[in-house]
């Protein structure tokens, strides 16, 4: 409760944070919309394949052109403005910046980014969250053996999850469900870029002049973000993934405690402290009053008689039962709160969630029959989506990690609904991401299945 003091007080003391920002797309804009109001905290240097782009993006949020007009990181360092340039090595290798905000969006270049760090010293916000997904947890033991601090993004529905999920571990519940909203048809699944507007309400031409993704925008409609966001969750707060994916059980706000309760006491839950997203269409496609779409939920018990009789005094909506609550944030607003991991990496030395286990995965999973020969377009795309599986299910069934399913080539058919594997693909085994995920795997497999 007190980042905004401490961060006054660098100012005042002229020592800021020193920031470095890998990637300057969308997620990237709206912490630049917010980095120049927050007092000690110095963005020194922008890194981007596409310059122009990004100083686009910077004058769309209304940053001036001598912000960013430095011709070094060491004269942005002299004059306390940024510098803008495509060598994200430079960045990373500055002495004088404390950390990193990964934001490509590229979960191989992401780990390639984090890894660079680490050996430089710096601590990282990892705002792509695909990299988290398929290896956060060696990222972190690396970090961590780096003496750095390595985080998931606040803003990012993830860190927001794990927030609630702490909020009430430390408060003394017991955690039964924690996870967020989306809105979800199981025909979803197969959406690709040129049906993902209509399903997911807007029109093409609203998205044209919003400038948006489709295929980043599917990534959210088909499943997959849900599925790399659980992931996520799991593996930073020791939750367990459902035993055959996401459900996505419909329901508004007020029923998710009558919901994400054990299926024996009428819920949909395997087991007490699982992940699961709740869909803000009923199954017939009929919108949910008072939905939580865009927002973030914990489910927590009342152990006792007396808990529970205060949940009843002070008017807390639970289950008929009166033992399962919820907290709940309805909004999460992506990267105008990212400046609460800066803060907490640079001030406090914590992350705002960072994975301590290997409990969940994100599977590569076809839309329709693949051939032998077809290149895998990856996340949002036409080819796949990612499906969420307990990580040792994944390990024994040799699942292809849904970041990892991106321009490379189907070795042999898979069927529609069928879940991918590391024999369906050629990878290129000299690529980091694919070791560090290798590496990781060794430390965690148990004995594999024969892919079904």
């Amino acid at each position: 409760m007190n980042l905004f003091r401490k961060l006054q007080q660098r100012q005042a003391e002229g020592n800021p944070l020193r920031v470095g920002l890998i990637g300057a797309g969308k997620f990237a804009a709206m912490y630049l919309a917010q980095v120049t109001q927050t007092p000690g905290v110095h963005l020194v240097g922008i890194a981007d394949l596409a310059p122009a782009a990004a100083r686009a993006n910077l004058e769309r949020v209304g940053w001036k052109s001598e912000q960013f007009a430095a011709a070094s990181l060491d004269a942005a360092l002299a004059k306390g403005n940024t510098h803008l340039g495509d060598d994200w090595q430079a960045v990373v290798a500055h002495p004088k910046i404390d950390i990193i905000v990964e934001c490509t969006g590229n979960p191989p270049a992401a780990v390639e980014h984090c890894l660079a760090a680490f050996a430089h010293g710096k601590h990282v916000v990892n705002v792509t969250v695909e990299a988290d997904a398929f290896c956060g947890p060696l990222l972190a033991r690396k970090a961590q053996a780096a003496g750095v601090v390595y985080s998931l993004a606040y803003g990012d529905q993830p860190a927001l999850i794990c927030d609630l999920v702490d909020w009430a571990r430390a408060a003394g519940f017991s955690v039964v469900a924690a996870g967020r909203g989306h809105k979800w048809l199981p025909h979803f699944s197969e959406s690709t870029p040129e049906t993902v507007w209509a399903n997911y309400g807007l029109t093409p031409e609203q998205a044209r002049i919003g400038g948006l993704n489709p295929k980043m925008f599917n990534s959210f409609l088909d499943g997959s973000k849900p599925s790399i966001e659980s992931t996520a969750v799991c593996n930073a707060t020791g939750l367990i993934a459902p035993p055959d994916g996401l459900t996505f059980p419909p329901a508004s706000v007020d029923d998710i405690p009558f919901v994400c309760r054990p299926i024996a006491e009428g819920g949909v839950l395997h087991q007490k402290g699982q992940v699961e997203v709740i869909s803000s269409l009923e199954k017939d496609g009929r919108v949910i009053p008072y939905d939580i779409r865009f927002g973030v939920f914990v489910v927590f018990e009342g152990e006792t008689e007396y808990i529970r009789n205060c949940f009843k005094e002070y008017m807390v909506r639970t289950d008929p039962s009166g033992r399962y609550a919820c907290l709940y944030k309805r909004w999460h607003l992506i990267g105008l709160e990212l400046g609460i991991s800066v803060a907490s990496v640079g001030l406090r030395g914590e992350p705002t969630g960072a994975a301590t286990c290997f409990n969940a995965d994100v599977v590569a999973t076809a839309k329709r029959d693949l051939r032998p020969g077809e290149i895998l377009d990856g996340e949002g795309g036409y080819t796949v989506w990612g499906k969420l599986f307990q990580a040792q299910k994944s390990l024994a069934y040799g699942g292809l990690p849904l970041g990892l399913a991106h321009r490379v080539k189907l070795t042999r058919a898979v069927k529609k609904g069928q879940s991918l594997t590391w024999d369906d693909v050629a990878l290129d085994e000299n690529l980091p991401a694919y070791k560090v995920r290798r590496e990781m795997e060794a430390l965690y497999a148990g004995p594999r299945q024969h892919a079904a």
